[in-house]
């Protein structure tokens, strides 16, 4: 008798296939830093440009993204980390949209329930806006010198007010108070006249100080000690460059332009006192407190200049002189003091 091999169906359950997870896809469902990539990256730097910061919108997370993001921070009175996390996100999508707080009609901005909102909770400012934000825009467009009605309206002398800020610090002048004038702004008013001065830079003899040349460059005392010479070869070598904001940061050392902080940093990168870029806030606590025999730096949130062999190296006042050297002094109220070691 043949034997007959009979099959059962065994049931085999199906396998799902492998595959890696993906990143998150939307802003918030995951803390963000460098090296993150993904379309939240990309709605994360859509929302900086948003608010008046220049990146890329690339979704990659990268050394210019950080620089934003820290940016931002320092607007939103938030820890400048560079990652994004929870508090990151909601400060940044209330300041892009004015939250609750903001409504458009046909007259324009309303701003009802918003008396105790501080500047930069929202993002842009603009005329027709009120509250209690565009008061305190008000009055830190005074501390800084340029005198408007503190009433909490934006109206055409606040709007004024703005623009000849915007031009004195090389800022796009528009109607639009964005994160780049609320950073320099805080640091303009700090600078104010009621702020305690820092002290004078040290007193060299008339053999040690730098001198300014017929082309707008620095010359370097024969005294001056090799870093000092540094310094002011590679301040000259930006010295007539365009001031752009960010510029020296995201790309460090060489770029097209250099804001304030960007251009300190290049100048002292020359001497191979620094190998990254420092934002004008953290000078006041790099190298040593004071000012120095050769090198004193005078920084505060919103700018940093340094007065190197006599001459002040400084964004501010560039457009007049057409150099960033100038053998004028300005006041110093307002700011912090620091030189590197030795010098």
């Amino acid at each position: 008798m043949a034997c007959t091999l009979v099959l059962s169906a065994i049931a085999v359950p199906a396998v799902t296939p492998v595959t890696p997870a993906l990143a998150a896809s939307n802003l918030g469902d995951r803390s963000l830093r460098m090296g993150d990539k993904g379309k939240d990256v990309k709605e994360l730097q859509q929302l900086l440009v948003q608010v008046g910061i220049k990146t890329t919108v690339d979704g990659a997370f990268g050394a210019g993204t950080k620089k934003a993001v820290q940016s931002f921070q320092r607007v939103a009175r938030l820890e400048p980390s560079g990652a994004v996390g929870k508090k990151t996100i909601a400060a940044l999508r209330q300041s892009a949209t004015g939250g609750d707080a903001a409504a458009y009609d046909a007259g324009g901005y309303s701003t009802t329930g918003s008396s105790t909102r501080s500047l930069g909770d929202r993002i842009p400012l603009r005329p027709g806006m009120s509250g209690h934000d565009v008061k305190v825009l008000q009055d830190f467009l005074t501390k800084a010198g340029f005198n408007v009605t503190l009433d909490g309206e934006f109206g055409k002398g606040t709007t004024a007010a703005l623009k000849q800020f915007e031009t004195a610090n090389k800022l796009p002048v528009d109607e639009l108070v964005d994160a780049p004038d609320i950073e320099v702004l805080r640091g303009q008013a700090s600078a104010g006249e009621n702020a305690a001065a820092a002290p004078a830079p040290l007193k060299l003899a008339a053999g040690d100080k730098a001198t300014v040349g017929s082309d707008g460059l620095a010359i370097a005392p024969a005294s001056a000690p090799e870093a000092v010479k540094q310094i002011i070869a590679a301040g000259n070598k930006i010295a007539k460059l365009p001031y752009i904001y960010g510029g020296g940061h995201a790309n460090f050392p060489e770029d097209k332009g250099y804001d304030c902080s960007g251009s300190v940093s290049y100048a002292l990168w020359g001497a191979r006192l620094l190998k990254a870029p420092l934002v004008s806030g953290d000078f006041p606590n790099w190298g040593q407190p004071g000012p120095g025999q050769w090198i004193s730096i005078y920084g505060n949130s919103g700018h940093v200049f340094m007065v190197v062999a006599g001459l002040r190296f400084d964004t501010s006042g560039a457009k007049q002189d057409g150099s960033r050297w100038h053998s004028t002094s300005r006041p110093t109220n307002g700011y912090g003091v620091s030189h590197p070691d030795g010098l």
